[in-house]
């Protein structure tokens, strides 16, 4: 029924209607059919290793003394860039993902030039999950800080993304801090944001919402671990998100739905996160 209806001239109000019932007929078949399991262990295996790759690069990037920010945006084009009030936006897979098995693999990275700003409230702002519905309103819906100890935060967070569908998810994370001080006396910090747990969640804010259970998921986004860079120098704050999710694979007949989702959600997310917390922290004390 929905080709025939996309197939059709779509010229008049009873055309788009159809178009309309035509589109809501393929999500319905699209929940009932795209349900999955958990991730594929295989997928889980290639995912830790990538994010254990990453990270060893981080950690050389932030002992380093010399530069600080990583890929294009220390380049003298990216920091002049930068200087403009750009968010400099970087896809270190390839655009379709990277392919593991029964799954994808994004990775994407951001930066921006927050003039004025300092590192200490940059920090305070991350360390603030109650904030976070606030912050990074209407994308993070709910949130709140479970646990301190120290550098090391958890908090959870229910977020909603909207591309074609509109999915509702609860996520924990462990995050850990970090900072130090160059010899030119700019001061740095950095994070590393690693889900705990990702739970989908079915007719949010109603009396009929519940969690879907591990059989029931759609996997739109199994795991996601987040790290930020920030430096304070040049009169303002450098700050730098990158972002590595892996979610499933796209299924046979239905790419006109979910391709939209998991691929453009992850670089759209990582944007507005950034846009944000740029907007956010300069009033942040």
């Amino acid at each position: 029924m929905f080709c025939r209806v996309l197939a059709g001239r779509v010229q008049s109000m009873r055309g788009w209607i159809k178009v309309g019932v035509g589109i809501g007929l393929a999500a319905a078949a699209l929940t009932a059919r795209w349900a999955w399991a958990e991730a594929p262990a295989k997928a889980v295996a290639v995912f830790n290793a990538y994010v254990a790759a990453t990270e060893a690069r981080l950690s050389k990037q932030h002992a380093s003394m010399a530069e600080f920010l990583a890929g294009e945006a220390g380049s003298d084009e990216g920091k002049a860039r930068l200087r403009r009030g750009e968010v400099v936006v970087e896809q270190m897979t390839p655009p379709e993902g990277m392919n593991v098995p029964g799954a994808l693999l994004h990775h994407w990275r951001g930066t921006a030039l927050v003039p004025g700003a300092k590192a200490a409230d940059f920090e305070r702002l991350l360390r603030d999950f109650n904030g976070y519905s606030r912050t990074f309103a209407p994308q993070v819906m709910a949130a709140k800080t479970l646990a301190v100890d120290g550098d090391r935060v958890q908090g959870w967070m229910r977020v909603r993304q909207k591309h074609v569908i509109t999915v509702v998810m609860d996520s924990t994370y462990d995050v850990e801090f970090g900072r130090a001080e160059a010899r030119d006396g700019s001061r740095r910090g950095w994070s590393a944001a690693h889900s705990v747990r990702i739970s989908e969640i079915e007719d949010a804010g109603t009396k009929d919402e519940r969690v879907l259970g591990p059989n029931e998921e759609h996997g739109f986004l199994w795991r996601q671990n987040t790290w930020w860079s920030w430096e304070e120098r040049d009169g303002g704050l450098y700050i730098q998100m990158e972002s590595v999710t892996l979610t499933r694979g796209i299924p046979v007949g239905l790419g006109w739905a979910v391709k939209p989702f998991v691929e453009s959600i992850p670089r759209e997310s990582l944007e507005f996160t950034l846009e944000k917390a740029r907007l956010r922290v300069t009033g942040y004390r």
